[in-house]
């Protein structure tokens, strides 16, 4: 019965890695397509075309996008980390009603629909003059996705035996250096899992972006596949393309972290 059960789950796991796998099969399907191929998005093409990607890189518009996107995920993942870490430490560590509390707040506000705080959030940035500049939008990024990183750290902090801290207060550490030295080389995982988790919302996020960046020259990767649908919409390949080249760097860094992500998640899940 077991055995059946086990072979079940698998079959269940591979059912839905194939299902989630297949927008990215048919967007690598299109994108080697010429404009006039009108055969079924389903079957591949017997040809090699790549002149989609070339054209997609051909303006270098598409590398400035890039680029605007790796600075803003780039330094709003380390201000996540950062500062999600260090406000979960005291969380994890104060068992009482206070801190229970506020990470009751935290969840809360994980719950909270982002376009739901659009009108307040845009006026807010409107006023300390944060439309239309990096600074702007990585703070947007980081505020956004800082509940998400103080849950994971909360939870697989304490996880962390408390002797460990009372051994380096024995040895003349105060909470900074126990935190920094102790606490924080133990995070590997759970680092991995916040860079993913979070990283690829930042990456991906279209709808701040949309609002904070007005300019052509601070656009991110997501606005920049966007204009593929209104200025080209008579050329899905280009698009698709281009959305293959947007993906490859989450794919990449998911590869590398997998292991990970994996363990950082379980063990954030035992209490």
């Amino acid at each position: 019965m077991r055995k059946i059960k086990n072979t079940l789950m698998i079959v269940l796991c591979y059912g839905i890695a194939l299902f989630h796998f297949v927008p990215i099969y048919i967007l690598i399907v299109v994108s080697l397509k010429k404009v006039g191929d009108l055969s079924s998005r389903w079957i591949p093409p017997n040809y090699l075309y790549l002149d989609n990607y070339l054209n997609a890189l051909k303006d270098g518009k598409i590398l400035k996008a890039f680029n605007n996107s790796l600075l803003v995920a780039f330094f709003a993942i380390i201000l996540v980390m950062i500062l999600g870490s260090a406000a979960a430490y005291p969380f994890a560590r104060m068992r009482n009603r206070l801190s229970k509390w506020l990470v009751n707040i935290v969840l809360g506000v994980m719950m909270i629909p982002s376009l739901s705080v659009i009108v307040p959030l845009y006026s807010i940035m409107l006023r300390i003059k944060g439309i239309n500049s990096y600074w702007g939008i990585i703070l947007v990024l980081t505020t956004y996705n800082l509940p998400m990183s103080i849950f994971l750290f909360t939870n697989f902090i304490k996880n962390i035996p408390n002797e460990q801290d009372e051994a380096a207060s024995l040895d003349g550490c105060g909470r900074f250096q126990t935190f920094y030295l102790i606490i924080m080389p133990q995070l590997q995982p759970v680092i991995a899992s916040v860079l993913i988790l979070c990283g690829i919302k930042i990456w991906n996020d279209y709808k701040y972006a949309m609002y904070f960046l007005q300019k052509p020259k601070f656009e991110t990767i997501t606005l920049y596949i966007s204009k593929f649908f209104s200025d080209f919409s008579s050329n899905m390949n280009i698009a698709a393309a281009a959305a293959t080249l947007a993906i490859l760097p989450v794919c990449i860094m998911f590869l590398f972290l997998q292991k990970y992500f994996i363990s950082g998640l379980s063990e954030g899940s035992i209490k």
